[in-house]
This record gives structure tokens, sequence and C-alpha cells, in this order.
């Protein structure tokens, strides 16, 4: 019986570390570069800063997630970014989503990505 809860725990978390990785890749791609500034921030800046606010992967989630789904400079922690490339336009996805992909960001090694 451990056995298989384990596999299934398993299962579900490399379920949804592929979620967050296809969405990630589907929707931030476009303006976030993983290692590249270009557009908007590179993604291993945003997830320093963001890691260095909020060290608890719950918090870090939950907090890039509320920033994501109503972005409002005044909330920002990345002020440098937002003089440079303007407010991160609202997108409309679903809570789910955005906190699948803010949660593949705070685990993901961009540095190895390449």
């Amino acid at each position: 019986m451990k056995k298989l809860l384990f596999l299934l725990s398993f299962t579900a978390l490399s379920a949804s570390d592929e979620m967050g990785a296809l969405l990630f890749n589907g929707n931030c791609t476009t303006c976030h570069f993983e290692l590249k500034e270009v557009s908007a921030p590179a993604m291993i800046t945003v997830q320093e800063r963001y890691k260095k606010a909020f060290g608890k992967k719950e918090d870090f989630v939950k907090y890039l997630s509320e920033w994501v789904a109503n972005p409002n400079p005044e909330t920002s922690i990345m002020q440098d970014a937002i003089k440079k490339h303007g407010v991160m336009p609202h997108l409309g996805y679903e809570k789910e989503v955005i906190e699948d992909i803010a949660a593949y960001i705070y685990d993901t090694d961009f540095t190895k990505q390449h």
C-alpha cells in the first residue's frame, strides 16, 4: 500500500511539474525569456527577486499569482522592470493556471534549461 501511495504521489507531482512547464512555455516565454531580458525581465531575474522576497514556496506562489492575476505597478516588487518595460498586461488566466506557472517558476533551475 505504501509503495502505491508513493507511486501515485510521484506521478501526480510529475504531472503537475509537466503541466507547469507546458503552461509556462506556452504562455510566458512570449515576453519572458529564461535567461535573457528582451521585452520583459528574464525569468531567472523574476525568480531571484521573488525568492528573495518570499522564501517559502507557498508565499512565493501566492504573491506572484495574485500579482499576475492583477498586475499593479504599486504592488510590484520589480519597480525597475516596470520603469523599463511597463506593467505586465492583464492576461485573464484562471487562478489555478497562474498558480501552476508560479510553482513551476519557483522550482525550476533556469540555468540548466539550455
